[in-house]
């Protein structure tokens, strides 16, 4: 693997729309009642251009590009539940969908191993704790709706999370910067929730976006060595069945 100083030098200027986009973002974004289609390209932006980082890195329907698949599915979905939430009064659901496929792909990418039930069980609690704290305020649909999107966005963290053995293996920056983006998924996810379920939250707007757009690029960052580690895999679980072809 390439030193992490090196890859970030050779994929700096890559990440230069990204920055661009999400500064364009908070100073400009209109706050128009009601939004225009100006308000949704501002906000979708940002997204876009970490689709076009992760296409940079190259992308082909082989195995070793089936990470970086998934990841670019994920924030495809991600930009469409920006649209929706544009427009949150009338496609909140909508937009909740679109994120929760989006889970589901980046959760995918992450894949189910290693396990790590010390990780699942400190999440469960906390969604436990967060769901219950939520809830109070929810009706009907809402209910069943929130608790499964939680379960997913958990999910997804989990994997992410699972990644990163400090003592088993060798980490990579990348799976760190994964495991960043999903926490701090978690967290803006958490605080919108909240904002609207339960009580205003101060300067919610801000911590939600930041959060957010950081979430993003973290995940996105994810797939810069990711066919490596596809090959590095796919040669060990050959080498392992040539082994058992010759036991038997």
């Amino acid at each position: 693997m390439a030193k992490p100083i090196t890859v970030l030098k050779s994929i700096g200027p890559k990440l230069v729309p990204f920055f661009k986009t999400v500064a364009l973002y908070f100073v400009l974004y209109p706050d128009e009642n009601p939004p225009t289609i100006f308000c949704c390209l501002f906000k979708c932006l940002p997204i876009i251009s970490l689709m076009l980082f992760v296409l940079l890195q190259g992308m082909s329907f082989s195995i070793y590009y089936r990470y970086s698949r998934r990841i670019l599915v994920g924030l495809i979905f991600s930009c469409l539940g920006d649209a929706f939430l544009v427009w949150k009064q009338n496609y909140f659901m909508h937009g909740i969908a679109m994120f929760a496929v989006s889970q589901v792909m980046y959760a995918r990418a992450f894949g189910w191993k290693p396990f790590n039930p010390y990780a699942l069980g400190v999440l469960s609690v906390i969604g436990i704790a967060g769901y219950y704290y939520v809830a109070s305020d929810l009706k009907g649909v809402l209910l069943c709706l929130v608790a499964l999107y939680m379960v997913l966005i958990l999910t997804m963290a989990w994997r992410a999370i699972a990644r990163v053995q400090f003592f088993d293996e060798l980490w990579t920056w990348t799976k760190l910067c994964g495991c960043a983006g999903s926490i701090l998924f978690l967290i803006s996810d958490f605080v919108i929730a909240i904002d609207k379920f339960r009580t205003p939250v101060p300067f919610s707007h801000t911590i939600v976006m930041s959060t957010y757009y950081a979430a993003q690029l973290g995940i996105s960052l994810s797939v810069v060595d990711s066919q490596a580690e596809e090959l590095l895999a796919q040669s060990k679980r050959e080498f392992s069945e040539t082994n058992d072809a010759k036991v038997k």
